[in-house]
């Protein structure tokens, strides 16, 4: 019986919230300033590379640049519970290799413990304090040669992406 005196009141609330939510018609999709939270599988070479399983969702605001522009592209319009795979090319990506961010340096300026080989990745930082990976393309008898692109340069970036909330 003192579940009757709450049923009522409990229930002509929800109606008129859901029918205020129904009555503007609106599904919210992504669109620049919305607050998205998203889970992704990235695929590069048919190896998967990164996920967002087992952590927390990606969160981002669409339009302010945060995300892969080609990605960001693709999102917009999705709704809350949506899944799309998508594949992104090189220019959409990480963009192409660029034959110059490629530097010759003398094997003396490496750590001595370090044995340079080709595809070796190191970490260099840069003259603002930035710390970024670089990958060795070369190995000479007196140099090396680094290469400075990103990792996925040149590649095509597959996502599987689900949509989790946007605001």
């Amino acid at each position: 019986m003192h579940f009757r005196k709450f049923a009522l009141p409990i229930a002509i609330i929800s109606c008129v919230v859901l029918s205020t939510v129904q009555a503007k018609g609106e599904v919210m999709t992504i669109k620049n300033g919305s607050k998205v939270a998203f889970n992704y599988t990235l695929t590069v070479d048919g190896n998967v590379v990164d996920s967002s399983e087992g952590r927390e969702p990606v969160e981002y605001t669409h339009g302010e640049g945060s995300i892969l522009p080609g990605l960001s592209r693709q999102i917009k319009g999705m709704k809350q519970g949506d899944k799309k795979h998508i594949e992104l090319q090189p220019q959409d990506g990480c963009g192409e290799v660029n034959s110059d961010a490629f530097r010759e340096i003398s094997r003396s300026d490496l750590p001595e413990d370090i044995e340079p080989q080709v595809d070796m990745m190191l970490q260099m930082q840069v003259s603002d304090g930035r710390v970024m990976p670089v990958r060795i393309s070369e190995v000479k008898e007196e140099s090396i040669v680094l290469d400075l692109n990103h990792p996925f340069a040149g590649k095509s970036l597959e996502f599987d992406i689900q949509i989790v909330s946007i605001d």
